[in-house]
């Protein structure tokens, strides 16, 4: 029989939280929540977010969904917001994202890094060891240690598999910085946009230096934040 501490969650965010306003807005305002993905045995593996990263398509050329795209794989980023997005990339690395918006509107957010928090015995097993930061300081290495695959693509975040809950405290403006995304110069002038979030000084963020990157830059969509 499963452990009262086992089945205990603290406020789930609710569906309008990832409908709401822009996918920026949402980006920034993922930061400081807890992504839970429950064990087998219902033990709970949870992170705080402390790195994000957005993407609107279908203009921004970072996204899959650029030019609206729209495949078997892209499919599920057209989905109603509280929908996980998940992907395989350079065959041998998971990514976890968050879709938001409305439905067809193909936003969504990657959750690059957390601070984990619950199952770390988990977490070090799934990462063959790995401890401190290594442990889910980037998107590949979280989705390893949390158990992320593509069996949770389009899973309902309201559902049972995998949620996000509110954060303990909110986080002050002061404490998030933001500067470009990571590993899209592909993306033409869209690379430079300042569309990725971090907790400051968290040392789980996926780049150490990330401090000294943080930019503005005009936002070539014209696009609110």
């Amino acid at each position: 029989m499963r452990s009262a501490a086992r089945l205990r969650r603290r406020a789930m965010l609710p569906r309008d939280f990832y409908t709401r306003g822009g996918v920026l807005t949402v980006a920034r305002d993922l930061l400081g929540q807890r992504l839970v993905v429950p064990a087998a045995d219902g033990t709970r593996v949870a992170g705080i977010i402390v790195e994000t990263e957005a993407y609107r398509g279908p203009a921004d050329r970072a996204s899959h969904a650029f030019g609206g795209r729209r495949t078997r794989r892209t499919e599920t980023m057209y989905s109603v917001g509280g929908t996980a997005y998940v992907y395989f990339v350079y065959g041998m690395h998971h990514q976890f994202n968050v879709v938001t918006a409305v439905a067809d509107v193909p936003h969504a957010v990657l959750v690059r890094a957390l601070e984990p928090i619950e199952g770390l015995a988990i977490m070090r097993a799934r990462r063959h060891g790995a401890t401190g930061r290594e442990l889910t300081s980037g998107p590949g290495k979280l989705c390893q240690a949390l158990g992320i695959d593509r069996a949770l693509d389009a899973a309902d975040l309201l559902g049972p598999r995998v949620w996000i809950e509110r954060g303990e405290r909110p986080l002050p403006r002061a404490g998030i910085a933001r500067g470009p995304r990571i590993g899209i110069a592909y993306a033409e002038e869209w690379a430079a946009m300042p569309w990725r979030f971090w907790i400051r000084g968290n040392p789980f963020v996926s780049r150490a230096s990330a401090e000294r990157g943080s930019v503005r830059r005009q936002d070539p969509a014209g696009a609110s934040r």
